[in-house]
């Protein structure tokens, strides 16, 4: 059983660090990974807000980056206390320990409710919306003992297995990971499930701005949060084409355990649970084929290799400076469409490891860098 109180580390940030990590964040060709590798090179957002249009040209852009503005970031923070929610950020304590181990954790997550949910091993419940009865009963049996045994449960807020999972979990602890903003829940019908869970002992997590509306592609996004959070994924009922697969295929990348629950084969519903136990998923058909794999993986420390951390007070960070005109087309020129590693980058050129780094920097600020799973990267082509 995990402990009931996990360790919490890292360093919090000041207002005016908040105010830079979300504007650089907000601002254009700024994903997580990019946002990681600009605080390793610079040292600070506010150092890499105010290089953000130096990288653009270097890298070959013609067009002026939009970088958020203080006035936009203050606004945001605004509208989050307003409602009740705050920022969080990777090296923070209340951050989820598990999701920011992984490659491209969000710098940022916007949380409302009991931070305390955040800090226990979790869970992953996930599976159909359109559930058969005993499909949505076992989700809520699994996710009532292992909420009893000390984890946090999370799930994705949606109808059907996500939905069962939440309500049999809110005396113990859930959270509800979020396609769009924390102020625009989907689905509707489930409004008043998600106010029982952040005003209880429940979490909701979402790495979008407030008012942003979740469209489709934001839901491998909000996948991928269940995943990171998550210790092991429990898969209920999932079509062959399907979001939970998702989860589960992201579970199995971040080394997270997978299991599936078996169901009909003449239940279109049980197809895709059913491929994963042909993959490998473990089987599972009573909450302690979970908690005895688990078991071994919540005394693991997850809360040591912050990524994406400032220094505190006024210690200066040095940034590698510009590599010269000849080495950079030499970067450039190695690239194609093809994905490689970084690593290969560095053998082929023979340069030093920070200057390619820092060109794929420039790159990517510039919107020619591709990456791609794995840590792969390739260049877009320009005309």
């Amino acid at each position: 059983m995990p402990e009931p109180g996990a360790r919490r580390t890292g360093i919090a940030l000041n207002d005016r660090q908040r105010i830079s990590w979300l504007r650089l964040i907000r601002s254009d060709n700024v994903g997580p990974a990019t946002f990681r590798d600009l605080i390793n090179h610079f040292g600070t957002a506010e150092t890499a807000l105010a290089m953000l249009p130096e990288l653009s040209r270097r890298g070959g852009s013609t067009r002026a980056i939009r970088i958020a503005t203080e006035a936009e970031a203050e606004q945001e923070l605004e509208i989050a206390a307003r409602f009740g929610a705050r920022f969080l950020g990777i090296g923070e304590p209340d951050y989820p320990p598990a999701l920011r181990q992984i490659d491209g954790a969000p710098p940022l997550l916007a949380v409302k409710g009991d931070l305390s949910a955040a800090n226990l091993p979790a869970v992953g419940v996930v599976g159909s919306r359109n559930a058969s009865i005993s499909g949505a009963k076992f989700a809520a049996l699994m996710a009532r003992d292992i909420g009893r045994a000390g984890y946090t449960i999370i799930s994705g807020l949606a109808r059907g297995i996500d939905t069962a999972a939440h309500r049999a979990s809110l005396d113990t602890g859930t959270i509800a990971a979020m396609a769009g903003g924390l102020d625009k829940p989907y689905p509707p019908e489930n409004i008043e499930l998600l106010r029982e869970i952040w005003d209880g002992r429940g979490l909701a997590i979402s790495e979008m701005p407030f008012g942003w509306e979740a469209r489709a592609r934001d839901f491998p996004r909000r996948n991928r949060l269940i995943a990171g959070v998550s210790l092991g994924v429990v898969v209920v009922e999932a079509a062959a084409r399907s979001g939970s697969l998702i989860t589960a295929r992201l579970a199995g990348d971040f080394g997270r355990l997978v299991f599936a629950v078996p169901g009909s084969p003449l239940d279109p519903r049980c197809e895709g649970t059913n491929g994963l136990l042909k993959d490998g998923a473990t089987v599972t058909t009573r909450p302690d084929d979970v908690l005895q794999a688990l078991a071994p993986l919540s005394q693991i420390d997850l809360l040591s290799g912050h990524e994406a951390e400032e220094p505190a007070g006024d210690a200066q960070h040095q940034p590698t400076p510009p590599p010269s005109d000849s080495d950079r087309a030499h970067i450039t020129d190695a690239l194609g469409p093809t994905p490689v590693e970084i690593d290969d980058i560095v053998r082929h050129t023979g340069l030093a490891p920070a200057a390619v780094y820092l060109v794929l920097l420039e790159l990517d600020i510039a919107g020619r860098l591709h990456r791609h799973p794995g840590g792969l990267v390739s260049i877009a082509m320009m005309d």
